[in-house]
């Protein structure tokens, strides 16, 4: 009789062990398309056309509310998420079963997305809103009150003189600035789902080792994501509403799936 130990992979449920290939393919991809591609004369950039842009701008396509997900940054980004994944993921795959799960992470995903555009309409109104009038008066004098928030993005000189062509390319190189990537708002879903499914787990932060039950995880997570969000630190460049996005849309469909007793 000879005992059988399933290898590390076969032991990953089937829909996290392919997300996860799946997004480091991506990565990988991402990493290479822009060279690799050159050689043929053309110019194409994964994250720029499967990261997330502003609903307003001309590169954004609703399809990208799922592509953006399975694209992410530098490695650091990604080794966290799919370590994120693979921690949660397993856990309530195994419980739901994969079709549940894959559209439990799908959904808070889409929802994160969605949440972010509300962010960004909210955020950059103000400055739209004074573009789209500055063209309207062929004249770049109404912009100066936005001259320090443009200059963080653009090198500009006298923008009081432009006039309305160049208004509307400053406009449209505006709207295309804003791109998200990353699977943070389903990672935060699934954490989200653990920590209500399993409230007395121990869990640890790797720069806290102290175990915390997961509920207190969640929440503490949760809260620091609303500071950062409300704070907006010079330089962090995190969708920290995106995250609390996928929080909340996750807290909806467990909510319908607890009064249906499908839990």
């Amino acid at each position: 009789m000879s005992n059988y130990r399933p290898s590390f992979l076969n032991s990953i449920p089937l829909v996290v062990k392919n997300l996860i290939s799946i997004n480091i393919i991506l990565w990988l991809a991402s990493l290479v398309s822009p060279g690799f591609f050159v050689r043929w004369g053309m110019n194409i950039d994964l994250t720029d056309i499967l990261g997330m842009h502003y609903w307003a701008s001309s590169k954004f396509n609703p399809a990208q509310l799922v592509t953006y997900m399975f694209m992410h940054g530098g490695f650091n980004h990604i080794f966290f998420n799919m370590f994120g994944l693979y921690m949660f993921g397993g856990v309530l795959e195994q419980m739901w079963g994969p079709k549940r799960f894959l559209f439990y992470y799908l959904i808070t995903g889409i929802g994160a997305g969605i949440i972010q555009q509300f962010f960004w309409t909210v955020e950059y109104r103000s400055v739209i809103t004074a573009l789209s009038e500055a063209i309207a008066a062929n004249s770049g004098q109404g912009l100066l009150p936005f001259q320090d928030i443009l200059g963080k993005y653009f090198s500009m000189s006298n923008l009081g003189a432009f006039d309305a062509t160049a208004l509307l390319e400053l406009k449209k190189m505006f709207l295309d600035l804003p791109i998200t990537v990353g699977a943070s708002g389903s990672i935060f879903g699934l954490l989200l789902a653990f920590g209500w499914l399993f409230p007395e787990a121990k869990l640890m932060l790797i720069f806290f080792p102290v175990p915390i039950k997961a509920r207190i995880f969640v929440l503490i997570y949760g809260v620091a994501e609303l500071f950062m969000g409300v704070a907006r630190f010079s330089g962090d460049s995190v969708a920290h509403f995106a995250h609390l996005g996928g929080m909340l849309f996750g807290a909806i469909l467990i909510l319908s799936w607890k009064k249906k007793n499908q839990l």
